[in-house]
C-alpha cells in the first residue's frame, strides 16, 4: 500500500502512523495539512527501549492530530 494511502486510511480510522519510513512520513507530514498524527522512529533493535521512548515522547501530548514526532535513539 502506498504510503500516501497508509496515511489517508489511519486519518480516516482516527489513528495515529507509527513508521520506521522516517524520510516519506516526514514528507508527507508537510505536505498534508490534515492527519491524525506521524511517529516517525530511527530503527533501535532493542525494541523495549524504543518503546519506552515512544511511550514517555506521547505520554505527555493531549493530541496527536496534525503532528509529527521524532523518536531517535538514545
Amino acid at each position: 500500500m502506498p504510503d500516501e494511502e497508509v496515511l489517508s486510511l489511519a486519518t480516516s480510522l482516527q489513528r495515529a502512523v507509527l513508521t520506521l519510513n522516517r524520510k516519506d512520513f516526514i514528507q508527507l507530514h508537510q505536505s498534508t495539512a490534515v492527519h491524525a498524527g506521524i511517529i516517525v522512529c530511527t530503527f533501535d533493535a532493542d525494541f523495549q527501549a524504543l518503546a519506552n521512548r515512544i511511550h514517555i515522547a506521547i505520554n505527555v501530548i493531549t493530541s496527536l492530530g496534525n503532528q509529527l514526532i521524532r523518536i531517535t535513539r538514545e
